[in-house]
């Protein structure tokens, strides 16, 4: 302790209050004592009684009595202050800090900090218990007599060591027992702990403390260590040569060994300079060393006298060194004399000793060099100190009145101790010393009584040759050695100001050892790197100063010297001192400038200066001692290697995001990511990315930096693993990667044991991976390796449930997300973009210059989304160039991936060629070289490619890497590509493969993938040699949009020509569905080569009659599926596509009968009206499963344990449980008499709890169906029920704000949990069960501990009611969904909001976490459930079906599901788990405001929302033109009554007139001051008509380009404008319920109706129809403005109205849904048409007037016949409310186009006459939605039952086909019972849609056994 170990009463039974008590009594009348030495005694006794708190509260292990001791001790300091005990208030301070508080300053600078500012310190080192000394009481000084002012001071810069830095010390890691230890500093402070442990026990951490304990326990461990070190030091005495290395090493172990063993040291070290024939210099630093670092009776005067004897005889027999050798001799007899008068030695024999080292030494006042001069004369100085019996300290403080013991006492008492101790070592020198100050003060007042010494001024060479004679004593010799100790203990304030006070400092010889000092300090790197700037600073500032230093030349041109040396050193003072160089070289004079020019030019090293310790070697004495292999060499070959590689390689640092779902703008450097996870305790990195996206680059570059930081023995280290290129890579991967690397086995068993590195796994996807490498690699398990991965894999070979395969976790237990982290590279940004062309020009020096390049960017349309991707942007610079014609505009050129693949390879082997043809080649080789040409050298390289590229998925199913051994694979398919033959080896290496060793690869793994796909379809081989013609070299079919011609080149033109499947394609022995970058690839052709398309129909045609083709069937169409092609209404009867991915496809109305869909995956396909009869459907995987069905609403739903039943809750109290494998009731529960509100089966799964509105919690059971407890709780409605993890209790929450624990048992509640201030709604248990987390009306969440009984947090930040809490399997987080339509997670141990998921509107009711953690679901009051990625907050799938509000959501135990219930009556059941893969949405799928036929019918105009109109083929929907211009949404557009123009409004406040041929803008009409809303087209065609948002109406002259008339009518937005067919008036409607009739020639508003919610013009003109709020309509005459006709039958507001084409019929819809038709001339109601069941948006009349379609809310759409009234045709199965219906005008076309609410728009095809017409889709976007509304599925063989019931469900018509043989029986039951012990053993829920049962394979199998 601070004040001694003598307490004057004992403290040891007192109580933590009482010790604070104590404290507290005595501080007072500490504070309060007028004598200092009376309050000395109270403080002690304050110190003694908070040292009894301290114990006490560490066995508590209590944080808050922590920080009640340590404001007691911040007070104590602050008393000890008042008092002027500046040292002992900082020691006491020191403890406060030890405790967890910040104490800003300490001593006379601590500042006050109160108990409410105390913070928890984020660092506790060994320093502080270093730094607080053993220190005695003693009597306080004036500050008057503390501090004496030296006169003629010189000033430094404020910021140049304003403050002490705490001393550079080593800690190192505390082993286990028995563990190998890292080196030997670690072990030094092993033993040191353990020899002062009990000096230290009161301020070490518990960590450390803790370890003391048990090695001081264990004999064994503390006995193997102290061998350890004996062992070092007995391999040292038997080095023959000690280097710098191996001194070092034992001399750190010095401090801590036993007294015997070090003097044997000695011996040792003294023997080896004896007796060595040159002067050993490592063994003199380390003799120096081991004396000064010798303990207290270590060393005895003989010894040194001795050392003394040798050390003179060795210099002067060495003396005829160079100087460089000779400064290094007399540094290290400094070091020596140091060390002797340190030890105070005294009474050497001047003649046989003194004398000849002195005489040695004042030889060298003549040398040349001035620090050779300098380093001898502080030698003399040293050597002039040991033998006196009085000092030079001694004679000046004599001569002062003062007495001193020397410069050995002052030196040793200061030895491991700091700045206080050292002025214990002053005896009688000046009262009351304490602190850094007085140190300098000491030295400042001897140095004042020196008059003969201060030889101010005189020039240092002059110096040592005229005044000094190296034989008197020196003021600076003892003023330098002052500053040695300031700066070791880190007092660099007391060093400022004895540099700048001290009456010597204008002495040469000082200022030289100053600045010495000062270079060493910079050059440290283990001093704080504004310690290092302010040293450098110091020198700069002396320069700048020269004339009030009065500074020499020589010690000038020594600052720069020492500055030269600190510039060409790394580390955080770099590039700080070649700033200051600069500013000193252009701020000085021109001599200057010119001494500075010298010195850059002469070796700064010629001026020695000793910047860094020596590192120890490797292996190091420990390592030999420890058996330990030189696994450092190896790795620094390696290190070596991996560095060169990456020479000159281009490089972009890469961006992510942080999931697959979150947008690429939400990105962030992907570099200090995986940094920060390398310094967290994570496991597992898992970085994605696309194919191409640069994770490789990546990878290489993150080893590449890695190896740059990597540190010798304690660092990690990196290792990059391609894992494709490791055999095996699950079994003992990182050996197998060492071995490859050239490590032996006992490095490599070495590196396990004792070593951490950073996997880097590269290529997961290309070594076809399934297993978490992780875990079978045993990664971090005992004996096993120690490592963190990251881990690369492309995105598209991942499924849903990818994660399972990364996160980290061992065999026996569940993966842990906590360990694992992910990130998706995104996309290059156009900076990026950027970047790489410059880097690409500046290495490569291509055809382009990089603004060519940026200007092909911003003209090609396809090319910036493809230049994203960083492999691709390669591909794209390398042959952009050749891919624009001559001639012809770059924005006319076409590039698609797969173009820029043919291009590249096209490229690669034509500068094959042009090399192979340079290079000089054997006869052999030339001839066949020749041929090669002969044939076609860039054919035959392909053909090569693709050959070998089927070969290798062929033979070894895609794994990139062949290896081929000569003579082992000369007989096998390798030789075809691998062999010596001449031509083979040509063609490999023009090809674009590398090679490492014995195995082959392609450059990148989608060149592979490319060369499989141009085997499936090469362009070039669908050609037919014709005419010889002029045409381009490239390769490619004439409808290829990158074909072009070349002047000069001839070859033969060619023609696509009929094609037929070939049964040896790919396509015929491979399943494509697992490989989504040859899709990919494949897809592309598909799109741009009509060929190809016809050549995929074709194989699913030939399917149809031979079932040898199935394969390649499937293949195809899932191609043709994902490309976009559309089925609807195709003939597909009796093909064979086993296997095939038609996920989205588009089938409306396709014939489908007798086809072979077995394991097709059908996810969100469109399969409406499709006739399935009689198809084999077995193992189809629809993605989804059948809901469950109830009279009334479902407020909750809960799986059992073992996922085999589910239990649902009714609102009427009845409880019904299911079996999920066939969704039938199992058992009906009665007994509640009001809704149910919450339910939970218990752990075992034989009973469940329930709560509901009737006040009861009753447990039931399961096997007998009764009630086994009711407990009611009369104080309010239950909300909420739970099971604890151990089936013991079970906890309600009720209205009554309280939740109630029971226990199970005897019914009785053992507990209740008071806090919530309003309604309890939700909660729920951890995991382990000690804690419940609940959510309240209160708009908290609380965490409760179940055991303590008290609430740990509350957690707040919803804005509404808190409706569902749940918590994560891992227990650390709690998500909480409310009212305020946000989901939030919370941190458990903290109580903060890591995370809030919005992006759901209306109240979330439920939330749920899935059982790894990875997903949350959420359902609200908009009839939706959510999922959500908790790690990244964005959402990943939205489940829509559901028409009433999700009360609950829940998982299955494994899962693979989610069960969702609502008010709707249902309980659906989502697939999670399985399904294909989305094509890219087509053109239509969002963004549309509106759709209008021309007036011909023959094109398509869509206005969209990004301020484009798009003209689309009639046929495909596909887009033909887009017209650019505006900048805001179009919300409006209308033809001219030919056609040929069309006219365009837009928020931008603009209306636009387009050509239609030419897509030209012909003009652009403002002055509109709003939004244009709506337009129409005069019938003449001459004027437009446009009305904005504020009511205004324009009419624009087209032919004049102005506005003829301006309408101000309405103060409201325009609704619609409509042109009279025949007159020159317009109508209009607005939003305020009126319309207007206006004269277009004179501007005049004829009519105003009031209460109109639409209406039309006759055909005629003559009659205007209005919509009305009175639920009428009205005919009014456009003559008179007079009604003529009031039509009255609607039982709701009528919302539209339209006329037929002949003008005698009108139809209307009202609010309600219904539409009626009407006679116009009579007035009479013809029909009233039903089945809408929500208000019309839209009614059309065919052009023939026979049928009418209608649009509604209720998201369908009716077909009618008008004539009739029959409804003949419903669509159903939209997402959305219809926005509005055109019809084609085409009398033949009978089509109409329909744009929804959302954007997306659909065209729709009437087919058939009468009562058989039917309506199929003919494109547009499905929504995802799987539909197969009126599908026919008679006699569909393989359907589950399940599946069965889901098509039923969803509204297919007709009975599949059951077998009923008895063997199918049998087999039926063995399945089932097999089934059920697999579920019951694995529980888990069995997956009716998933693929599980057969593969494709089996199904062929089956198929030929039949």
């Amino acid at each position: 302790m601070v004040f001694g170990s003598v307490i004057s009463s004992p403290r040891g039974n007192l109580s933590f209050q009482q010790a604070m008590e104590v404290a507290k009594i005595c501080l007072e009348h500490a504070g309060k004592a007028q004598d200092p030495d009376i309050a000395l005694v109270f403080c002690h006794d304050t110190e003694v009684s908070l040292h009894q708190a301290v114990k006490v509260s560490q066995r508590a292990d209590n944080q808050s009595m922590r920080h009640g001791v340590a404001t007691g001790y911040i007070r104590l300091g602050r008393v000890l202050e008042d008092q002027g005990y500046l040292s002992t208030a900082k020691a006491i301070y020191k403890k406060a800090e030890k405790l967890g508080t910040k104490v800003q300053g300490h001593g006379h600078l601590a500042q006050s900090v109160d108990a409410q500012s105390i913070a928890p310190s984020m660092k506790s080192t060994v320093d502080s218990v270093v730094d607080t000394p053993q220190e005695k009481p003693r009597q306080p000084v004036p500050s008057q007599e503390r501090t004496k002012k030296v006169s003629d001071t010189v000033t430094l810069p404020t910021h140049v060591f304003a403050e002490n830095a705490r001393p550079p010390t080593v800690m190192a890691k505390l082993p286990e027992p028995d563990e190998r230890l890292l080196n030997t500093p670690q072990l030094a402070y092993c033993l040191a702990l353990l020899r002062d442990s009990h000096e230290l026990d009161d301020l070490l951490e518990p960590s450390t403390r803790k370890w003391i304990h048990i090695v001081e326990n264990d004999e064994d461990e503390h006995e193997r260590l102290k061998v350890l070190a004996l062992d070092v030091i007995r391999t040292f005495k038997k080095e023959e040569i000690k280097d710098a290395k191996a001194v070092a090493e034992v001399v750190c172990l010095a401090p801590v060994i036993e007294r015997d063993i070090f003097r044997d040291l000695l011996r040792s070290f003294y023997d080896g300079i004896d007796h060595s024939a040159l002067l050993d210099i490592h063994q003199l630093q380390g003799l120096a060393h081991l004396i000064q670092g010798a303990d207290t009776g270590y060393l005895e005067a003989d010894d040194l006298v001795k050392i003394l004897g040798l050390l003179t005889t060795r210099l002067r027999e060495t003396h005829k060194q160079s100087p460089q050798h000779i400064y290094q001799l007399t540094l290290a007899a400094s070091y020596v004399l140091d060390a002797m008068a340190d030890t105070n030695v005294e009474g050497l024999d001047r003649e046989t000793l003194h004398e000849p080292l002195s005489m040695y030494l004042d030889a060298l006042k003549g040398n040349a060099e001035p620090y050779l001069m300098y380093q001898a004369a502080y030698a003399c100085q040293a050597l002039l100190c040991v033998p006196d019996n009085e000092t030079l300290w001694q004679a000046t403080i004599r001569r002062t009145g003062k007495v001193i013991q020397g410069v050995s006492g002052l030196v040793s008492a200061v030895k491991g101790l700091d700045l206080n101790g050292f002025m214990d070592g002053l005896k009688d020198i000046q009262q009351g010393m304490a602190g850094a100050s007085e140190v300098v003060q000491v030295v400042v007042t001897a140095f004042d009584g020196v008059k003969s010494l201060t030889s101010s001024g005189q020039g240092f060479m002059d110096g040592l040759v005229e005044g000094l004679s190296f034989k008197r004593k020196c003021a600076w010799y003892s003023a330098l050695r002052g500053a040695d100790t300031l700066i070791r203990d880190g007092e660099f304030v007391g060093f400022r100001k004895l540099v700048c006070e001290a009456p010597c400092r204008m002495e040469a010889a000082f200022q030289w050892g100053v600045c010495q000092r000062l270079g060493e300090v910079a050059g440290n790197p283990t001093w704080d790197v504004h310690i290092r700037r302010s040293a450098a600073g110091f020198l700069g500032a002396m320069y700048r100063s020269d004339e009030v230093w009065r500074l020499q030349a020589s010690v000038k041109e020594w600052i720069i010297a020492i500055l030269l040396q600190l510039s060409a050193t790394t580390g955080g003072t770099q590039q700080y001192v070649v700033s200051l160089l600069q500013e000193l070289e252009t701020s000085c004079n021109d001599k200057d400038k010119a001494d500075i020019q010298a010195c850059r030019e002469r070796d700064p090293s010629s001026n020695p200066l000793k910047l860094a310790l020596p590192q120890l070697a490797s292996p190091s004495l420990l390592d030999r001692v420890q058996n330990k292999p030189d696994v450092e060499g190896t790795l620094r070959l390696l290190r070596k290697q991996r560095l060169k590689e990456r020479e000159n390689a281009i490089y972009i640092q890469p961006q992510a995001k942080a999931g697959l779902k979150v947008s690429d703008d939400d990105r962030f450097p992907l570099k200090e990511k995986v940094q920060t996870f390398l310094e967290s305790n994570q496991k597992v990195f898992l970085l994605l990315g696309d194919s191409g996206a640069g994770k490789s680059t990546f990878n290489l570059q993150l080893e590449c930096d890695l190896w740059q930081d990597y540190k010798k023995t304690s660092g990690r280290i990196p290792l990059h693993i391609n894992l494709p290129a490791i055999d095996k890579p699950e079994q003992d991967m990182i050996a197998k990667q060492l071995r490859k690397a050239e490590f032996t086995e006992p490095e490599i068993r070495e590196l396990k044991m004792h070593r951490k590195f950073i996997l880097i796994c590269d290529g997961y996807d290309e070594s076809q991976q399934t297993h978490n490498l992780y875990t079978s690699n045993r990664l971090n398990q005992p004996g096993e390796w120690n490592a963190q991965m990251l881990i690369s894999c492309r995105s598209e070979y991942l499924g849903v449930d990818y994660r399972d395969r990364f996160q980290p976790g061992d065999r026996n237990s569940r993966p842990d997300p906590g360990q694992f982290q992910e990130a998706v590279i995104t996309p290059f940004t156009p900076d990026q973009v950027q970047d790489y062309i410059k880097q690409y020009v500046s290495v490569h020096q291509p055809l382009w210059e990089a603004k060519e390049y940026e200007q092909a960017l911003d003209l090609i349309p396809s090319l910036k989304d493809l230049v994203r991707n960083p492999f691709l942007m390669t591909l794209s610079l390398e042959v952009l160039p050749r891919m624009v014609d001559p001639g012809e505009h770059v924005s006319a050129t076409q590039v698609t991936r797969v173009a820029l693949y043919d291009q590249f390879i096209e490229h690669w082997l034509e500068r094959g060629k042009k090399r192979l043809s340079e290079k000089e080649l054997s006869p052999q080789a030339k001839a066949a070289f020749e041929s090669l040409v002969d044939e076609g050298f860039t054919q035959n390289g392909i053909d090569f490619l693709k050959r070998l590229a089927v070969a290798i998925y062929k033979e070894q199913g895609g794994q990139p890497i062949v290896k081929y051994s000569r003579f082992k694979d000369e007989k096998t398919w390798k030789a075809e590509f691998f062999s010596r033959e001449d031509e083979k080896q040509l063609l490999r290496e023009a090809c674009p493969l590398t090679r490492n060793g014995n195995q082959h690869r392609f450059i990148h793994r989608s060149l592979l993938e490319y060369g499989l796909a141009l085997a499936v379809f090469d362009p070039h081989d669908w050609k037919e040699k014709a005419v010889s013609a002029p045409v381009s070299s490239r390769r490619g079919s004439t409808c290829s949009a990158y074909s072009f011609q070349i002047d000069g080149t001839t070859e033969e033109e060619v023609n696509p020509v009929e094609q037929v499947p070939d049964i040896n394609s790919p396509l015929a022995w491979r399943y494509f569905i697992n490989d989504p970058s040859v899709l990919q690839f494949l897809c592309e052709r598909a799109q741009k080569e009509p060929v190809f398309r016809k050549l995929l129909l074709d194989y699913v045609e030939y399917s149809k009659k031979d079932s040898v083709w199935r394969k390649a069937a499937a293949n195809a169409i899932t191609i043709l599926v994902r490309s976009g092609e559309r089925f609807h209404g195709v003939d597909l009867k009796n093909i064979r596509i086993p296997g095939a991915d038609l996920s989205y496809g588009m089938f409306d109305s396709a014939n489908l009968q007798d086809a072979d869909l077995r394991k097709v995956a059908l996810r969100g396909a469109w399969l409406r009206c499709a006739d399935l009869r009689r198809a084999q459907m077995s193992g189809v995987q629809f993605g989804e499963l059948p809901f469950i069905k109830e009279d009334v609403g479902v407020h909750s739903c809960a799986y059992s344990p073992d996922g085999n039943s589910i239990a649902v809750s009714l609102d009427d109290g009845v409880i019904n449980i299911y079996s999920t494998s066939n969704w039938d009731r199992t058992r009906t529960f009665s007994g509640h008499n009001r809704r149910v509100r919450g339910i939970m089966f218990s752990p075992d799964g034989n009973r469940f709890v329930s709560g509901g509105n009737d006040c009861t919690v009753r447990v039931w059971s399961i096997e007998s169906g009764s009630c086994i407890h009711t407990m009611t709780d009369d104080w309010g409605e239950v909300n909420s029920v739970a099971y604890s993890p151990q089936g013991d209790t079970i906890a309600s929450a009720s209205d009554d704000t309280r939740i109630r624990i029971w226990d199970v048992e005897t019914g009785e509640c053992k507990l209740i949990l008071i806090g919530h201030t309003s309604y309890v709604v939700s909660i729920i248990y951890s995991s382990n069960g000690h804690h419940i987390a609940s959510g309240s009306w209160d708009l908290t969440v609380r965490i409760w501990d179940v055991v303590m009984e008290t609430c740990l947090h509350t957690l707040r930040g919803h804005g509404s009611w808190v409706y569902g809490v749940t918590y994560s399997p891992q227990r650390d987080r709690v998500a909480s969904c409310s009212g305020d339509g946000a989901v939030r997670v919370w941190d458990v141990e903290t109580g903060t909001c890591c995370r809030v998921l919005r992006g759901q509107s209306g109240f979330i009711y439920t939330v749920a976490y899935s059982p790894q953690g990875d997903v949350i679901a959420s359902g609200n009051s908009d009839n939706i459930v959510k999922l959500w990625d908790p790690e990244t907050g964005t959402s990943r799938h939205v489940l829509t079906g559901h028409s009433g509000a999700v009360n609950c959501v829940a998982f299955s135990p494994n899962g693979g599901h989610i069960s969702s219930a609502s008010d709707d009556g249902t309980v659906r059941l989502w697939d999670i788990g399985s399904g294909g893969t989305r094509q890219a949405p087509v053109g239509h799928s969002s963004g549309v405001l509106s759709v209008k036929y021309s007036p011909q019918g023959n094109h398509i105009v869509s206005s969209r929302k990004d301020g484009t109109v798009r003209i689309c083929d009639v046929e495909t929907g596909d887009y033909r033109r887009t017209l650019a211009g505006h900048s805001d949404w179009v919300r409006d557009i209308a033809f001219s009554p030919r056609g040929d123009i069309l006219a365009s409004g837009s928020d931008d406040r603009t209306m636009r007139i387009w050509d239609m041929e030419t897509g030209a803008c012909r003009q652009t009409f403002n002055g509109h001051d709003h939004w244009i809303m709506t337009i129409a087209y005069s019938p003449r065609g001459d004027r437009v008509a446009s009305g904005d948002y504020l009511g205004i109406v324009k009419i624009w002259d087209v032919e004049a380009g102005e506005c003829s008339h301006i309408f101000i009518g309405p103060t409201n937005s325009i609704w619609s404008i409509m042109c009279s067919p025949n007159r020159n008036q317009i109508a209009t409607s607005s939003y305020d319920g009126t319309a207007r009739i206006w004269d277009v020639d004179s501007g005049v508003c004829l009519y105003t109706l009031g209460g109109i919610r639409g209406i039309a013009y006759s055909p005629r003109g003559d009659f205007l129809a209005s919509a009305g709020n009175d639920m009428t309509v009205r005919l009014w005459s456009m003559e008179t403005g007079e009604c003529c006709n009031i039509l009255v039958g609607h039982s709701n507001m009528v919302n539209f109205v339209t006329y037929s084409l002949s003008g005698d019929q009108l139809a209307s819809g009202c609010g309600g849904g219904a539409v009626k038709l009407w006679n116009v001339e009579t007035g009479d109601c013809v029909h009233a048409l039903v089945g809408h069941t929500t208000g019309i948006t839209s009614l059309v009349f065919s052009p023939n007037g026979s049928e009418l379609v209608s649009g509604s809310d209720d998201k369908t759409i009716r077909l009618y016949d008008a004539l009739s009234g029959q409804c003949l045709a419903v669509i159903q199965d939209l997402n959305h409310s219809i926005k509005s219906i055109d019809w084609n005008p085409a009398p033949t076309a009978n089509c109409f186009v329909v744009v929804c609410v959302d954007g997306s728009a659909r065209r729709w095809q009437v087919t058939g006459e009468g009562d058989q017409r039917h309506v199929r889709m003919c494109w547009g976007p499905t929504d995802d939605i799987f539909s197969v509304r009126n599908a026919l599925i008679q006699d569909v063989r393989g359907l589950s039952q399940l599946n069965k019931q889901l098509l039923e469900q969803r509204g297919a018509v007709g009975e599949p086909f059951v077998r009923l043989r008895e063997l199918s029986k049998k087999v039926i039951s063995m399945a089932s019972a097999v089934s059920g012990l697999k579920q019951h053993s694995n529980e888990v829920v069995p997956d009716p849609t998933s693929s599980a049962s057969v593969s494709v394979e089996q199904l062929e199998k089956q198929d030929q056994e039949e």
